[in-house]
């Protein structure tokens, strides 16, 4: 059985869930979200809790079965909470801004980058030297997948040396250290 598959989930409050026709959709305070588990896993509501079953023990049920716990636990925790993702910019000249619904990025090439945010997701610059994007949704799959994206643009592993790219905040990419002089 699979320990994360069997744990309920906990519904706050501020969010309403309904289970129909096979069909898991979550309403909170921070936007709306909705989910077709596969056939082989079962989602029940009852009372204040949401239980993940499965009817029987195939190998593609036992898969399935602490997946679909986890996609709705994240759709329950980010229509009331909401999900962030940090993202630091580093180099000379390098920035960032929000324009509408577009993100603005210089990273060092002959032009600059416009990449269009999703729907569901914002960005915001919060530093003043432009070089912080916190990132949130209620949808934390879109919002690993933009992060990711947006990163790609200039990731950091390239320049070992100097550190010059866009990373996760919480990153510590491997920094060489330079040549040192004969003495």
């Amino acid at each position: 059985m699979s320990r994360i598959g069997k744990k309920p989930i906990e519904v706050p409050k501020s969010v309403k869930v309904a289970i129909a026709n096979g069909e898991v959709k979550v309403e909170g305070p921070k936007g709306k979200l909705s989910f077709k588990p596969h056939t082989q896993v079962k989602v029940a509501l009852e009372g204040t809790t949401i239980i993940v079953s499965r009817p029987n023990e195939d190998r593609l049920a036992r898969s399935l079965h602490g997946l679909t716990r986890t996609i709705v636990q994240n759709m329950v925790t980010g229509a009331d909470k909401g999900f962030t993702r940090e993202l630091d910019i580093t180099g000379v000249g390098y920035r960032a801004e929000v324009k509408g619904k577009e993100l603005h990025m210089t990273l060092g090439f002959s032009h600059p980058i416009v990449y269009k945010l999703p729907e569901g997701l914002t960005a915001q610059i919060t530093d003043d030297k432009k070089t912080h994007i916190v990132l949130t949704a209620a949808n934390k799959e879109l919002l690993g997948e933009t992060a990711a994206k947006i990163r790609s643009f200039r990731p950091v592993n390239k320049d070992p040396y100097g550190l010059k790219g866009v990373r996760y905040s919480t990153e510590k990419p491997l920094q060489k250290e330079g040549k040192s002089g004969a003495k």
